[in-house]
């Protein structure tokens, strides 16, 4: 993440600052934010908007820009689970007419 000097200025009683339009696009910041105090320094976020999810594009966009470690998720894809031999009786829910036979022996199925 890169870090940006800016200059506080003066507006009435209060101050302000300007973002960069690239950064107001880039996070979906339009008329107003959300500023939350924390102990590490001030953390600005934009308001909940209806514009709905990110597209696959700004996704992959979003996460390369963030440098995350995605190690921990390549281990977990290379578990082996893929190539198992999964067979559709292997499914959670009962095959049709598993209910009556079920009820006409009086037992559920046991494997």
């Amino acid at each position: 993440m890169k870090s940006q000097e800016l200059k506080v200025s003066r507006i009435g009683n209060s101050r302000g600052i300007r973002l960069p339009a690239e950064t107001l696009k880039r996070y979906g910041i339009g008329s107003g934010l959300i500023m939350e105090e924390r102990s590490e320094g001030i953390l600005l976020k934009p308001l909940a908007s209806s514009e709905g999810k990110l597209s696959l594009a700004e996704s992959a966009r979003e996460m390369a820009w963030a440098s995350e470690d995605w190690d921990p998720w390549d281990a977990a894809a290379s578990d082996g689970l893929d190539g198992l031999p999964w067979q559709a009786e292997d499914a959670a829910e009962p095959s049709p007419g598993y209910a009556e036979k079920a009820r006409d022996s009086g037992e559920s199925r046991k494997e």
